[in-house]
This record gives C-alpha cells, structure tokens and sequence, in this order.
C-alpha cells in the first residue's frame, strides 16, 4: 500500500494537541480567544480590553441611594509571536503522523511550550500578596495554609484554586509530607510520582521549572513614610534609605507599611493583615535617602475599590519582605481569573505550498501552520505561530510562594 503524504491540517492539529499536554500554567489560567480576527488575522501591538465587573458598597434603607457605576478593564496587549521553524524533506513528509511527531512536532513544540509558560509566570511580577521566607523553601504545609487564608482574606473563589511551584518546592513539601495522616491513596499517589497529589490541601498542585526569579533589592538604612500623613494612589513619598544615589528596590519586591492593614474587599473589614504593596518599578534613593515608589494596589480608603483601613501615617515603618540582594523563585497559588492569555488569528497567506489555521477547543489558542517549497535544497519549510498577550487580570486572585 502507497504511503500518504501528510496534510497541513493533520500536522497543525497534532501541534495543537502536543502544546496542550506540554503547558501547564497556561493551561490552568483564564484564556480568551478572539474570533473578531478570524478572516482578517490580527498582528503583534493589537490591544484587546477585556472589562472587568462593576463592585457596589453596602446600602439599607427605604430610600433610594445610586451608586456610582465604575467599569474597569485590563489592557491585553498581543505582544509576542510564537514560532517555532523546521525544514522537512518529501521522504519526511511520508511518515506517519506518530513518528513525524516523535522526530519534528514534539521537540519544537515543548520547547514552545515552556516558552509560553515562562512568559506566564513571569507574572507574579504583578502580584503583590506574598507567602514565605525569601532564600528558604517551604517545609511545611502552614506556608501554604496562609496562601490560601490570604486568598480567603481576598474573597477569592474556593474552587478552582491551583499552586504551581519550582523543582526545589516540590521535593521539599512532598518529602515533609510524607509522615502527617493522610488519605492513603494520596500518599501512594505522591510517593509514586514524586509530586504533590491534587486535591491537597484545598488546591490541585503542579511543577513547573519556569516559576519566576525575584532578586531582592540592595535596601540601606531604616525607610520610613515620610512627614505627610494621609498619601493615597499608586505612589509613596519615603525617607530614611541609605543617605547616598542607590539602587533600593528591585521591581517585584514586596513590601508593608506600618498601621495600613488589607481590608476584605466584600465588608470592608479589617483583614488583621498589613496590606503587601508590589514595587512596580526599580526604585531608587537621592543623596538624602528620599525618594519615591511606585507600588500596586494603589492605595484606596473608602469607596467600592477600598483595600486598606487608613492611608499611612507620617513616618510609618517601610518593611520589606526579605534579606537584601536574595535571590530566589516564586511559586503562585491562584484562581484561574487572576491571570489572562488572549490570542487571536494569525492571517492565512496566499500563494503558498500549504497554510492551515486551528483552534483548540479547550486550550483556546489559534495556531497556524505553513509550509513553502525551497526548490534550491528540495525541503520544504515548516512553521508553527500563534499570536499571544499575558495580563495580570485580577492580582488579588493570587499569591506568591517565596522560596
């Protein structure tokens, strides 16, 4: 029996296949696909805005009380090409499609995969709640209870909630585990794989090697708020630092201010915890050991988006999260709607040996295949693309494991 040559099509669905059982992040995160860019094909810059629901305050009375109706969105900007690019011979394309896939597919393809998850998690960047000790992996399951009490604190949803951790997290946990009463089929499970069953803890649990690096910064000095009470927004006027021009903070650090404790976003009560506050850009201090940061959340006091008690008084004590110049991985504990991954249609071009473009039900990623014939070497060149943009949608969905 003649052997049949291998369509486009088959090639394009078996790179889909093959990217969803390699990403794992990805694959538990909100993923949205737009269609709008269906006969058009979208192009690296396109920002998509995916709006986010409207929060109201507690009102009672006979009386009729409107409230201001605040829409928000997070910007989505499609910023990256994914492309992986091989040549294939007349003979190669005469395989089966298992054996194609062993030989081309699925070394290009995991690659691919890792690729996108590392773009993902790269954004606990973004997330300002934080768990753990920074330079020392969790030895016990109380690390991991607070994660979920701070998720709890931000009235996240109890289902799903999922923890991605780093190599080192994994064995450090499974191994402190392995004593404590536990369901027996768990512990068979865990023991036999080596990795944290699902369903722990109120979490299903997964590895993955591309879990974020935060350096701490170099810090200095005893940093206060500085003499004005009462600053509200996304920045904070500081003293106190090192009294010399100097790196103090890395984008990513964590940090709390004295008396500013998190309020639970549904009642608005004192969560007993100080609010974290993410430093969004490299801060650094003038010869006087001023200067000022830039942090998320803003700082919000009253209102539907209330996150704190109070503004910081004048002088309250800056604490960072972690010894100076640390250098460790963060592993995420999330609901899926705390992080975002739009893509949307690569254009079909014509004139070409063969192009195909599919989107996988379930992982909702648009992929596209084409392939040409280089008469000067008689191969043909084969590349796989889809289009993608990673947003922090919700960080109060997520928070980061310091290890």
């Amino acid at each position: 029996m003649a052997n049949t040559e291998l369509t486009i099509g088959m090639i394009t669905r078996e790179t889909s296949r093959v990217l969803k059982n390699n990403v794992v992040f990805t694959k538990y995160v909100n993923r949205e696909y737009d269609d709008y860019f269906a006969k058009s094909g979208a192009k690296i810059g396109v920002v998509l805005n995916i709006r986010k629901p409207v929060r109201s305050i507690y009102s009672s009375g006979q009386g009729l009380i409107l409230q201001d109706l605040t829409e928000t969105s997070v910007p989505v900007a499609l910023t990256t090409q994914y492309q992986r690019s091989f040549a294939v011979t007349s003979q190669d394309l005469l395989l089966n499609i298992d054996d194609f896939t062993t030989r081309f597919v699925s070394k290009h393809v995991t690659s691919l995969a890792n690729q996108v998850d590392d773009d993902g998690l790269s954004q606990y960047i973004n997330v300002y709640n934080e768990v753990g000790t920074p330079g020392t992996p969790p030895t016990t399951i109380d690390t991991y209870l607070a994660a979920g009490e701070l998720l709890n604190n931000e009235a996240a949803p109890m289902d799903p909630r999922r923890i991605v951790m780093g190599p080192t997290m994994n064995r450090k946990i499974v191994g402190a585990l392995a004593g404590l009463l536990n369901p027996q089929r768990k512990i068979s499970e865990q023991y036999a794989k080596g990795m944290m069953a699902a369903d722990t803890l109120g979490f299903d649990w997964y590895m993955d090697q591309n879990v974020g690096l935060q350096v701490v910064g170099p810090q200095g000095g005893t940093p206060t708020v500085n003499a004005t009470a009462g600053q509200t927004g996304s920045s904070i006027v500081t003293t106190g630092w090192t009294a010399a021009v100097g790196l103090r903070l890395n984008k990513g650090d964590v940090i709390q201010l004295a008396g500013v404790f998190a309020v639970n976003p549904q009642n608005r009560r004192s969560t007993g915890y100080l609010r974290n506050f993410v430093v969004t850009s490299a801060f650094s201090s003038d010869g006087s050991g001023n200067g000022t940061i830039n942090i998320s959340p803003s700082i919000i006091t009253s209102g539907p988006f209330q996150n704190v008690t109070v503004a910081p008084a004048a002088n309250a004590a800056i604490t960072v999260n972690g010894a100076a110049n640390t250098s460790s991985v963060r592993g995420l504990a999330f609901h899926p709607d705390a992080f975002i991954f739009v893509t949307a249609d690569l254009p079909l071009f014509q004139g070409l040996d063969k192009a195909d473009r599919v989107t996988d039900p379930d992982l909702k990623i648009s992929i596209r295949s084409i392939r040409d014939y280089d008469i000067n070497t008689d191969r043909a060149p084969l590349r796989l693309d889809f289009l993608g943009g990673w947003a922090t949608f919700y960080p109060e969905l997520a928070v980061r494991i310091a290890s």
